[in-house]
């Protein structure tokens, strides 16, 4: 059966220098029904491609943070002639396995500029990529259970006042209001004295994000590999030459890192060490119920955090694992941990039961910042280290890393996060912000 899709430019509010690319129109409700009764091939959203033997960039990592700077490269920078590489398939990585939380309610005035402009750009995507993101900014709240928290909290929202951020603390009478079913009396174990109030936080879909830059590069010409692993770096001295894949050799002067879990592996392709640990992250998503919870609700002392999607389903997480280890199983003690204090929090919720549990890896640093930019390898970038708290930054990442490949120079709302903090002693300490809220 032959299908005429009509196309729409991309839309018209769009940054200067945008690509003017053609998307494919949606489809009507009527073109939907007769096209799934014929059982046809859907179009591919992004197409395949033989592997070139040179590419201008390569990229390592078909997540949210390779595809961003591949988009980014493409539409505010002209370079189209790139590779996103990935060993297994496009946001199949820690793109795939986050809890989808938004926010820029960090703790030092480096992390919330950075983590800010991310949600502007959230704000901003569906528009961007022609492609419903479903980006919800229900609020977001960080529970205190004592004065230390507390003491904490106030400390973030001053912080994120300066930088224009809105933030506020507030009581636990205001806490009831915004989540009715929350218990916040003073029987409990851990009582909630205040919280951190931070509206323009949110979740969005994760796989809309993977699947709209995806589209997006690849309508501008980048080509994405799949299936593709690298298993070298080639360098003359201490310059990169090319990348070596189980498809074949390239031939290229530019390799970014933007792996997850693996960045260390990466990384010793070329000689450099970096301070990074990896652990397993655990997560878990119940059965659906009527929509009950209106705000991501975390607890730093708790060590858990939960939000509800529009399908009814509570997804809950915690801190990452306390061991290093490549482990992407789910393990009991998280979720009788888990299930232990989220009760705590909501007991009403005590009958409904767990659909299923997953696990992905994170990169931890010392400061719990990332690592970005150039390396003593000429040639070779790096957009790693992202802990906890990577997919929220994936939008800022690619503009920031896209500006610094292009120009080969590093944009200020990175400088911070450079590899050379930690000989110097210029450690990003974010660890009372990032390391349970997500």
């Amino acid at each position: 059966m032959d299908r005429q899709v009509n196309e729409t430019s991309v839309p018209s509010n769009t940054r200067p220098g945008k690509s003017t690319a053609k998307y494919p129109a949606k489809y009507s409700a009527f073109s939907l029904i007769k096209h799934g009764l014929a059982k046809s091939d859907w179009p591919r959203a992004w197409r395949e491609h033989d592997l070139k033997k040179s590419y201008d960039v390569v990229i390592i990592g078909a997540g949210i943070h390779g595809l961003a700077t591949a988009y980014y490269l493409a539409t505010n920078h002209g370079i189209t002639n790139i590779a996103i590489v990935d060993k297994g398939y496009v946001g199949g990585g820690g793109s795939g396995r986050n809890t989808s939380i938004v926010r820029s309610n960090y703790l030092t005035p480096e992390g919330v500029r950075f983590y800010n402009r991310s949600v502007h750009l959230y704000q901003d995507l569906s528009a961007d990529l022609n492609f419903n993101i479903m980006f919800g900014q229900m609020g977001h709240l960080t529970l205190a259970h004592n004065d230390s928290s507390l003491r904490t909290m106030r400390w973030r929202a001053e912080v994120n006042k300066l930088e224009g951020i809105d933030s506020e603390v507030i009581g636990p009478d205001d806490i009831k209001q915004i989540v009715p079913y929350m218990d916040t009396s003073t029987n409990t174990r851990y009582p909630i004295v205040g919280a951190l109030f931070h509206p323009p936080g949110g979740t969005v879909r994760h796989d809309a994000v993977n699947w709209g830059y995806a589209r997006g590069a690849d309508v501008r010409g980048c080509e994405i590999h799949q299936n593709t692993e690298v298993l070298g770096i080639t360098t003359i001295g201490d310059e990169v030459t090319g990348v070596t894949t189980n498809r074949g050799q390239i031939s290229t002067k530019i390799v970014v890192n933007c792996t997850a879990g693996w960045a260390s592996l990466i990384n010793a392709m070329v000689g450099l060490k970096m301070p990074i640990v990896t652990h397993p992250l655990q997560a878990a998503v119940t059965e659906p119920v009527k929509k009950f919870l209106n705000t991501v609700v975390v607890s730093g002392s708790l060590h858990v955090y939960v939000s509800q999607t529009d399908r009814g389903e509570l997804v809950f997480g915690a801190s990452t694992d306390p061991y290093a280890s490549y482990s992407m199983r789910g393990s009991l003690e998280f979720t009788e941990e888990l299930a232990g204090h989220v009760l705590e929090l909501i007991p009403s919720i005590a009958k409904m039961r767990v659909l299923r549990q997953w696990a992905g890896l994170c990169d931890m640093t010392p400061d719990f910042s990332p690592i970005m930019g150039f390396t003593p390898v000429k040639g070779y970038v790096v957009d790693v280290g992202w802990g906890t708290y990577g997919f929220k930054a994936g939008p800022v990442s690619g503009e920031a890393m896209a500006q610094l490949i292009a120009t080969q120079r590093v944009p200020d709302i990175i400088s911070t996060f450079d590899f050379a903090r930690f000989a110097e002693g210029r450690l990003v300490g974010e660890k009372g912000a990032a390391a349970v809220g997500h």
